[in-house]
């Protein structure tokens, strides 16, 4: 008999050991909103070292516009509960393509190549400065014509970097007065430094980023202000990358974000984050 009640306890005890496993074996699980509706956590990943774009704030939380703009998507997706994931923007891509992510934000711009791996929503999910930075005594060559002209160097630029892209689309429609575009080993080089040491005549890079590096009295490179400038050549839309499975979410994503930008929320956003409302611009924006 006392037999019996150890087999007994002993059976129940594995059966709580596995119960538990299974609430923490890391699976997705959809839970109830409360009102019988199950609610879907979907991880949305972001480029953690992009301020002002998206990053970590002092206090350990997201945030940057491409978050902030996520989590006015997510307050109208009641269906959706979105998980944020702070990655390098490697990983964010090849987490997103396979499924380890559902939905990326890292400044995307949109690429032909692209299409093949991710889901493009309709609707845009903001929009970029995109310049070249260039020693003070060169701040008169203002556009990748004036740059080219001069048969200066490029700071490398990875091939999968969609600002690659942008230059190659330029040489493409300018035969004759094509940028040296090389495409670099890195997803991104440190196009400040490159540029004040001498390595390289200029580089592209993102507004947002260069005000911070550069512009900001806490920038690593403020002591750089009145040596380097940023000429912008471009105003560039930017996009969520969407998992090839999630047609579904990024379909709601598309309903919510027309909504957010009839209400302006995007413009307060992009004036919070990057000093200057960027869709007064948009009608003269051709990517």
């Amino acid at each position: 008999m006392k037999k019996n009640k150890v087999f007994q306890f002993a059976a129940i005890g594995l059966a709580s050991i596995a119960l538990l496993t299974g609430c923490n074996s890391g699976a997705s699980a959809d839970k109830d909103s409360g009102d019988g509706e199950k609610v879907r956590t979907v991880k949305v990943a972001y480029d953690q070292a992009s301020k002002p774009i998206s990053y970590i704030d002092d206090s350990g939380n997201p945030t940057g516009y491409d978050v902030e703009v996520m989590k006015l998507v997510d307050e109208l997706l009641p269906d959706y509960q979105f998980e944020y994931v702070g990655t390098t923007s490697d990983d964010l891509l090849i987490g997103v393509e396979q499924g380890k992510y559902q939905v990326g934000v890292k400044n995307a711009f949109f690429t032909q190549e692209r299409t093949e791996k991710f889901i493009f929503p309709k609707e845009f999910l903001g929009l970029s400065s995109a310049g070249l930075v260039l020693r003070k005594e060169d701040e008169g060559v203002k556009t990748l014509a004036d740059f080219a002209k001069k048969g200066y160097s490029l700071a490398p630029i990875a091939a999968n970097n969609a600002q690659y892209t942008i230059i190659d689309e330029y040489n493409t429609t300018n035969p004759d007065n094509k940028v040296k575009l090389e495409a670099g080993d890195a997803f991104t080089v440190d196009v400040v430094q490159w540029v004040n040491e001498g390595r390289v005549d200029g580089g592209v890079m993102i507004e947002g980023p260069f005000k911070q590096q550069v512009l900001a009295e806490d920038g690593p490179y403020y002591n750089l202000k009145d040596e380097v400038v940023y000429n912008e050549f471009a105003v560039i839309k930017t996009w969520p990358l969407f998992n090839k499975k999630e047609q579904e979410f990024a379909d709601a994503y598309d309903k919510a974000i027309a909504q957010i930008k009839e209400q302006k929320k995007t413009n307060e956003l992009s004036t919070e984050f990057y000093g200057r409302d960027l869709f007064e611009v948009l009608e003269n924006v051709n990517r």
